[in-house]
């Protein structure tokens, strides 16, 4: 695998982090200080420059809005995709702070995510690249029995803290990042403090490994990594995304994916193989009840540097 393929592979790291922030920034001041109204005016603005000038993401939304909708998608329809983005950042302003009242959000799964709290272990929160987690967080922060937090890389997670501390310092303890020497061992004590821990599902880093399935009509490689941690941690996983359905209406959803609790060493990989198309199918579901959702703004499709196909051989 060369340079350029890796650096091809970690284009999301460098490109869209980077956009975050920058809007993230822009909308904080403008939210803060002149309220939603006028920042959801400034909204359509934003997202009308990335429209405009964010080439190879509006490209990357054209291809996967092919696909999802079955038909080339019109120009209003790539924006509403941007839009749909600018949105779920600019509401973080007002969720970090906890400004519930000003959306209304549904909850499905309830009885999914209530048996997982009642039973006191933990669990993981499968997620992806799709609407809103912080609109998830928040539901944890009105449920004192519900406690959520986040484990992501260890990069990305100094990036998000930084923008985390510049909305709600508090938030920033809610961020667990993999690579350091004790990430483990925090993600143990947390599962063990009854904590359900999100991870995205959907993107992956260098050569880290992942299994080709398919995803709206065309083979993915959608990363191991994620399930791998959970059967090593031995915990049940939940499938979860808060949809952005416009306006201030955001839908929660919660749905059993694996439980890998009871699983012997030598039917791991079975099961982490099962569990990763289930959470393939899940993620496809949701993107066709709610296209413009899913924000992975680069060509999802090119090949993985490793890959794990359904026969579980590997390919250098």
């Amino acid at each position: 695998m060369s340079t350029a393929d890796l650096a091809r592979q970690a284009e999301w790291a460098r490109q869209q982090e980077r956009s975050n922030m920058t809007m993230l920034r822009l909308m904080t001041w403008i939210s803060l200080r002149l309220g939603r109204r006028v920042a959801r005016v400034v909204l359509l603005g934003t997202s009308l420059y990335f429209l405009l000038f964010a080439r190879s993401a509006r490209l990357a939304s054209r291809a996967y809005l092919l696909r999802v909708l079955g038909r080339p998608p019109r120009l209003g329809e790539i924006f509403r995709h941007f839009h749909s983005f600018a949105a779920c950042i600019h509401d973080r302003v007002y969720l970090l702070n906890d400004r519930f009242d000003l959306f209304d959000i549904e909850l499905h799964g309830e009885a999914v995510i209530k048996a997982v709290t009642a039973s006191g272990r933990g669990a993981i929160l499968m997620g992806a690249h799709m609407g809103s987690f912080e609109v998830v967080r928040a539901i944890g922060r009105q449920q004192p029995d519900l406690r959520v937090a986040m484990v992501m890389y260890e990069e990305n997670a100094r990036k998000i803290n930084a923008a985390l501390a510049a909305i709600n310092p508090a938030a920033v303890r809610d961020i667990i990042p993999l690579g350091q020497l004790d990430s483990m061992l925090l993600v143990q004590a947390r599962l063990e403090e009854g904590t359900v821990l999100g991870v995205l599902g959907d993107r992956t880093l260098g050569r880290n490994p992942t299994l080709s399935v398919p995803f709206l009509g065309q083979p993915a490689e959608i990363p191991l990594g994620p399930m791998r941690l959970a059967a090593m941690l031995k915990c049940p996983v939940l499938f979860m995304c808060g949809l952005y359905l416009g306006g201030n209406r955001y839908a929660i959803h919660f749905e059993p994916l694996a439980d890998f609790t009871g699983i012997e060493r030598k039917e791991r990989d079975a099961a982490i193989r099962q569990a990763t198309l289930a959470y393939t199918a899940c993620l496809e579901r949701h993107c066709r009840a709610a296209p413009f959702n899913w924000f992975n703004f680069f060509d999802f499709w090119r090949a993985s540097p490793r890959i794990e196909r359904n026969t579980g051989s590997k390919t250098a």
